[in-house]
């Protein structure tokens, strides 16, 4: 991994993407959701503080536990004057997306437990199987294809 001299404030974009393990592509994109930013030199090249490594860092990590980003950019927002998040404000952030992740894991264990179940049946029915058609409610008060509404002669 590159070493930056402490006397660097600004990074580009390529010394940022080596530093983080982040594509160029991905920290153009979350450039371009608010996530990070960075201020344009008179030749219009991107330059990105310093702390930008640990906001791509922060970024990356809850990406890894599965914390949509729209939800990572509301958290990167709270935090007072934009600054970077530091390691309470994870502990407090990761408290809050627990709740959200347990629920996820829940969902994950009974997709696999219905999973194992069809692997031997492979009928796939829009009638019975909770794969093809889970928490079905049209088809608890209504049989057949009754969405499309019906011809009237």
């Amino acid at each position: 991994m590159p070493q930056i001299p402490e006397k660097v404030h600004e990074l580009t974009v390529g010394q940022l993407a080596a530093r983080s393990g982040a594509a160029v592509s991905a920290l153009h994109f979350y450039e371009s959701k608010g996530l990070i930013s960075s201020r344009r030199t008179s030749g219009n090249q991107r330059r990105y503080h310093r702390d930008t490594l640990r906001r791509v860092a922060f970024i990356r990590a809850a990406q890894r536990v599965g914390i949509p980003l729209a939800t990572i950019g509301e958290a990167l927002a709270e935090l007072p004057e934009g600054r970077t998040p530091n390691r309470e404000d994870w502990a407090a952030l990761s408290q809050t997306w627990r709740s959200e992740l347990d629920e996820r894991i829940k969902q994950l264990g009974r997709l696999r437990d219905h999973l194992t179940d069809c692997i031997g049946c492979g009928c796939l029915s829009l009638e019975n199987c909770v794969l093809s058609n889970p928490d079905d409610e049209f088809g608890n008060r209504i049989v057949g294809s009754r969405l499309m509404g019906e011809r009237r002669s």
